[in-house]
């Protein structure tokens, strides 16, 4: 979990721009975070999609403070950890996270989750990158960058579902 989120940072303080991310992708993975707890799926699979929510909400305001010409040094950092502050926290004081009977690999289930859809969502961004720079700068398909971050927080879901079922 560390080792995640160590990326995770890493990726965010060295970011040499701000990777918009598209609002259908935002609303897609917000949707997957609401059915996900209505349906009673596992914390971890859940907490997969608030990391991935987290990280594109964050993004979408950067880009939008971009658009805005507002700029402080570390604005993109600043802004995803606000964002995971303002999630994190209050699922503490509520007693969702911190359960002591909620954790896989001794780590709280939603914590872990939140971390690991972060970085998937984070390896999704990149992922779309690279596979425009192979394309001449062109998508390979319709919505890729929709379809990627949402695939792999689908793929990421159906591991954990297993593994804690």
């Amino acid at each position: 979990m560390i080792v995640l989120l160590l990326v995770a940072c890493y990726l965010l303080l060295f970011a040499s721009n701000a990777y918009a991310v598209c609002p259908a992708c935002t609303v897609a993975v917000g949707a997957g975070v609401g059915l996900s707890r209505w349906l009673g799926i596992d914390d971890t699979v859940t907490g997969l999609w608030i990391g991935g929510f987290l990280i594109s909400s964050s993004l979408w305001f950067d880009s939008y403070l971009e658009s805005r010409k507002i700029k402080f040094p570390r604005r993109t950092f600043i802004l995803v950890l606000f964002f995971y502050l303002v999630t994190v926290f209050p699922l503490y004081f509520t007693g969702i996270v911190g359960h002591p009977y909620n954790k896989i690999w001794g780590i709280d289930k939603l914590i872990f989750g939140t971390g690991v859809g972060s970085v998937l969502f984070l390896a999704s961004i990149f992922l779309d990158k690279y596979l425009r720079a192979k394309n001449g700068g062109k998508v390979f398909f319709y919505y890729q960058k929709v379809v990627l971050p949402v695939a792999l927080l689908l793929l990421g879901s159906g591991v954990f579902y297993f593994l804690t079922k």
